[in-house]
């Protein structure tokens, strides 16, 4: 990996958009610690902890850490996910969209809009339901007016959107798929919490043979995640510079 770095970045070009996707990580990195004007981030981050319920702990993950925050890229790429499919699906079942898929490079960039536009519609759909869901339940601050349930609603659509156009820089002027990066970043990122949280439910105050055991099944999936992250950029490397 560290041989395969030092080669690329002899190459001006491939030097570049290294750079150029470090750059695109920090900017995700800081939006996901942005806070949406209004929201009380006190009230999200304590119901979030008193869930029991999984698929939170997952979403969280996805976004990497942005949802337990409440910032402003919450949706983060989830959207764009949810949009992937939906138009996947949709492409079996309308004869028109599978024709345009089939027709080149002009069908698949007008398909992508399409699936740029769905990724804002729900972005829309789900921002208004967690601000109106969560909001009259104590997310936003007290005496709040319908102007800041919009501001909430706008700011999150506009983080989601601007998440997936990074994404899709990333992917025209950086290493790889910007999508699967970002994506890669945001679980990368919840590591160390999930590896604290993972030593108090199944090390600490357990049996020493229980406490190594539980150990190495930990550390052998997290050599794992980062094998296969590792294998993706070098994949990503190897292509860039062919």
């Amino acid at each position: 990996m560290l041989t395969t770095l030092k080669n690329a970045f002899k190459i001006k070009d491939i030097r570049n958009r290294l750079l150029f996707t470090l750059a695109m990580l920090v900017v995700i990195r800081f939006g996901s610690q942005l806070p949406v004007p209004g929201v009380n981030r006190t009230y999200f981050a304590d119901w979030f902890a008193a869930q029991s319920n999984g698929a939170f702990n997952f979403f969280d993950a996805f976004t990497g850490g942005s949802f337990m925050n409440m910032s402003v890229f919450a949706l983060n790429i989830t959207p764009y996910i949810t949009s992937s499919i939906i138009m996947q699906l949709l492409t079996i079942a309308i004869p028109k969209l599978e024709e345009m898929q089939k027709d080149g490079e002009d069908g698949r960039k007008k398909i992508a809009t399409i699936t740029r536009y769905v990724t804002v519609g729900l972005s829309l759909i789900e921002a208004a339901a967690m601000a109106i869901g969560f909001g009259n339940s104590g997310l936003l601050q007290k005496d709040s007016v319908v102007l800041d349930y919009i501001v909430v609603i706008v700011a999150l659509t506009a983080g989601s959107a601007f998440v997936m156009w990074i994404g899709e820089q990333i992917t025209d002027k950086g290493v790889g798929n910007g999508i699967s990066i970002v994506l890669t970043i945001n679980i990368i990122s919840r590591m160390p919490n999930d590896i604290g949280t993972l030593y108090q439910q199944f090390i600490s105050g357990k049996t020493v043979p229980k406490g190594i055991l539980a150990a190495v099944i930990i550390l052998a999936i997290i050599v794992a995640m980062v094998v296969f992250v590792v294998l993706l950029q070098d994949l990503s490397l190897i292509h860039i510079s062919e």
